[in-house]
């Protein structure tokens, strides 16, 4: 009998190296009738990268709740419950379980690349290893999104490609494969990507980068740091101005120097534009003119903000004050600001990876795999400061300039490089997972915020839909702690 299934994937388009945008319009496929062809692969390949736009995704949910987790950033609405860091309540486990289908979705998609383009037969060997390795990484990067936030979750890959019972994997098991992806990936994907937004090996080398110092392999994590600054592929985009890191994440950001991998948004194609911009802004902003919900929002007097130097040009750019009937020194976040905008979406890009998060994996990396900071690890977490204060990268500048006595201790040098990556990457979801994997997360909330965070906030639950259609899986057993 023959296996016909419903995929979603883009339509056949012929996109350009310099587009912004990967197309996509959903329709039915006989799989055996498709996947021969390069078009028909790169079609199917574009098809994984639907997911990322959701509005469940990196189109906004996704990272709200992760900036709220942060010591810094307040929900309102129905994100307020996680203000307590009692773990998601029944309004936020709905919006985590559209995030875990989501992402399991887009991992459906690359495993049917992967199964398929062995057997494909209008493709070269090369071709055939690249769309692989494309593939490869995506799945191993949505994994390495949900063993952050699950731990271990069922292992879905091309070997059970039709099975829908399917046991938890511990999260060894789940760093396994997205090691093998991204180190397959990694060996196997094109000095540029095939399109602006798609990986190459560059992006597979930071990518692991941050996988390897998730797993506290610093000698592998800055070995593959060191090989992305040495291809000297990317370099910081240069700023005078607080208005200048527009260039990196204003709505006509694409393709800069700085851009490992961002995902791809776009208001000018209906239903595809950025969705986070109106959780971020207040409903009357010259920021963002259609208005947004101010979901989201910190407080000038936080310790966190108070303690940043305001001659850091990254305050200035990222914070504004806005009265949404909170405090009078109540600040939300214009890191990302559409000043063209007509309808609640932006044309922003959400960045996955840049430069300036390579060069402070780098020195995270060197630092701790030598036990003590080093001069080139304090040389790279200065030459994101020296951009941050308008200042050439790559000159020293005695006046911004961390000296490596500051900062004798391993451990304090490290928090530093966090704080910095804190202050770099306010507004993308990234600093909850710096916390947890350096397993500060309970004494950085008590010391800014005074709050006891519970142990089961660490994790979110298995969604009850999955427990439902996955009879492989103990409600009891197999749920996260405390849920």
């Amino acid at each position: 009998m023959k296996n016909i299934y419903g995929l979603a994937v883009i339509c056949l388009l012929m996109l350009v190296s310099c587009s912004k945008f990967l197309d996509e319009r959903p329709q039915s496929i006989a799989v055996e009738n498709f996947y021969n062809t390069p078009v028909e692969m790169e079609s199917g390949l574009n098809a994984i990268y639907e997911t990322v736009r959701y509005l469940s995704t990196f189109g906004g949910f996704y990272t709200l709740q992760h900036e709220i987790n942060t010591e810094y950033m307040y929900g309102r609405g129905s994100f307020a419950p996680m203000n307590s860091y009692q773990g998601l309540d029944n309004t936020n486990v709905g919006r985590i379980t559209d995030t875990w289908n989501n992402f399991y979705k887009g991992i459906r998609n690359a495993n049917i690349i992967i199964q398929k383009a062995p057997l494909a037969t209008g493709i070269t060997d090369e071709e055939r290893q690249r769309y692989i390795a494309e593939a490869r990484f995506l799945r191993g990067l949505y994994y390495f999104h949900l063993v952050r936030n699950w731990a271990g979750v069922p292992l879905h890959t091309e070997n059970n490609l039709d099975s829908i019972n399917i046991q938890k994997s511990s999260p060894e098991a789940i760093y396994e494969l997205i090691q093998e992806d991204m180190v397959f990936a990694e060996n196997n994907l094109p000095d540029n990507p095939r399109l602006v937004g798609t990986p190459s090996k560059w992006t597979a080398k930071t990518a692991l980068a941050e996988v390897y110092l998730t797993l506290k392999k610093y000698d592998l994590a800055r070995k593959a740091g060191w090989e992305v600054i040495q291809s000297k592929k990317y370099s910081l985009v240069s700023v005078s101005v607080a208005d200048d890191f527009e260039k990196i994440f204003g709505r006509d950001a694409n393709n800069t120097s700085e851009e490992i991998m961002y995902f791809k948004y776009s208001s000018k194609v209906a239903g595809q534009g950025y969705q986070y911009l109106a959780y971020l802004h207040a409903t009357s902003t010259g920021n963002f003119p259609p208005g947004g919900f101010a979901t989201i929002y910190s407080d000038s007097l936080n310790p966190f903000l108070k303690n940043w130097d305001r001659a850091d040009l990254r305050y200035r750019f990222t914070w504004y004050a806005s009265n949404i009937n909170i405090a009078p020194s109540t600040v939300l976040c214009k890191k990302f600001s559409d000043k063209q905008a007509t309808i609640q979406q932006g044309n922003n890009d959400y960045p996955l990876y840049r430069y300036a998060d390579l060069l402070l994996f780098y020195a995270e990396a060197e630092a701790s795999m030598n036990g003590a900071p080093t001069a080139d690890a304090v040389e790279k977490l200065n030459m994101v400061r020296r951009r941050a204060y308008g200042k050439p990268a790559d000159m020293p500048d005695a006046a911004i300039d961390i000296k490596i006595t500051d900062y004798p201790d391993l451990d304090a040098f490290v928090q530093r490089v966090v704080l910095e990556r804190g202050y770099e990457t306010v507004g993308e979801g990234k600093h909850w997972f710096d916390l947890k994997r350096l397993g500060i997360w309970k004494k950085t909330i008590k010391e800014i915020e005074g709050l006891d965070m519970a142990e089961k906030h660490m994790l979110w639950p298995i969604p009850p839909r999955e427990f439902n259609g996955n009879t492989a899986l103990n409600p009891t057993a197999d749920q996260n702690p405390g849920y």
